[in-house]
């Protein structure tokens, strides 16, 4: 695995100028942060050995080199899911191979269901623990030390500093700003009722179907990560309604402006 991880990092190191210093992952409908990269590259999936190709007709597909501000960034714009067929260690591949482009941190956003009866649709919530309920993990096998330990420890999923500070800068905004915990599930269904109320008894404040893994594998590496979700729709007895792929990329992009300025006044400030 180190072999063909090494091997896409040292095909990609031939084509930027620059290493990266911010690693960035986009979400359902949550693209449209690279507008504001100035790009100096950007490369298709299936042009990059050994990596996976997005099956989801939301997710573009490509990995974008630039500069957001004065930071060297990378960003996936689309990601890559468990539900698609890809095996965990195939979801989380790009984020091993941003540790060895350089990324010092990891940035992510979701579209995500909301289970908390205090939230609202189109709310932003900023993780600050997370529920692995996925039937597979990313470290599962044997474990490489030059990666990470075989036991790492995650008391510290989110960096404490970037959730207080993206929370100083929602509010700023007049935003409206959750911290709370995310759970991850397969997919690609959406849940049913009782399963909304399953996750919100166990403790989770919102439920999606991807970050946790690529999370675990940016802390096993020891990079500090940072993740948003927005708000699509709500899995709350009396609010539950039909929802399709089309509702939550509307209501995403709706909201996107706003997790696009937390995301920019937050990776200047590191």
């Amino acid at each position: 695995m180190l072999d063909k991880i090494q091997e896409t990092a040292d095909w990609i190191k031939g084509k930027i100028p620059n290493a990266p210093e911010v690693g960035i992952i986009l979400g359902t409908g949550l693209g449209g942060l690279v507008k504001d990269i100035q790009v100096d590259i950007s490369l298709s999936y299936d042009e990059i050995p050994h990596f996976p190709i997005s099956t989801v007709e939301s997710h573009h597909g490509k990995l974008i080199f630039g500069k957001l501000g004065d930071k060297t960034v990378v960003a996936m714009q689309g990601r890559f899911h468990y539900y698609e067929g890809y095996d965990m260690k195939q979801v989380t591949f790009p984020v091993r191979v941003m540790n060895l482009l350089g990324i010092k941190r990891l940035f992510v956003s979701n579209a995500s269901g909301g289970v908390n009866p205090d939230y609202e649709i189109g709310d932003l919530m900023i993780l600050n623990d997370h529920i692995n309920l996925f039937p597979e993990h990313p470290l599962r096998g044997k474990n490489d030390p030059k990666l990470g330990p075989r036991f790492p420890d995650m008391s510290v999923p989110y960096d404490h500093a970037l959730i207080k500070k993206a929370v100083e800068i929602g509010t700023k905004h007049g935003y409206r700003i959750q911290t709370g915990v995310y759970a991850g599930l397969t997919g690609p269904t959406l849940e049913t009722p009782a399963e909304y109320r399953y996750v919100y008894r166990m403790g989770a404040d919102a439920v999606g179907m991807s970050t946790v893994p690529e999370v675990i594998v940016a802390r096993h590496m020891g990079i500090p990560c940072f993740a948003i979700s927005i708000i699509t729709d709500m899995g709350v007895e009396g609010q539950i309604v039909e929802v399709s792929a089309e509702d939550v990329v509307r209501v995403a992009s709706e909201a996107e402006p706003k997790m696009t300025r937390i995301m920019k006044e937050l990776i200047a400030s590191i």
